[in-house]
């Protein structure tokens, strides 16, 4: 299987430099690298009514769209499971 090519939108790369401990964010940073080999990895779901997937990293959550025609993965949003959902 071909590796995706990640994109980190700008202001989810400040949501993550924002999240409180050290441990959170490496975890979240392995779990998005990891996207790169399976952009839909078990446990993944699509959200209903969008282009978009989400998974889960503790009680993060990382949304993210996935362009198979040119093997993209483009990450939106990351942020508390609370309000990640909250904003469009």
């Amino acid at each position: 299987m071909a590796r995706y090519s990640l994109r980190i939108k700008k202001s989810a790369r400040k949501e993550l430099d924002s999240i409180a401990t050290k441990a959170d964010r490496r975890r979240i940073t392995r779990r998005i690298e990891s996207l790169a080999d399976n952009p839909r990895p078990p446990g993944a779901m699509k959200l209903s009514g969008l282009e978009r997937y989400r998974i889960r990293q503790g009680r993060y959550r990382i949304l993210y769209t996935i362009k198979d025609t040119v093997l993209i993965v483009h990450v939106i949003k990351i942020g508390d499971r609370k309000d990640i959902y909250l904003s469009k």
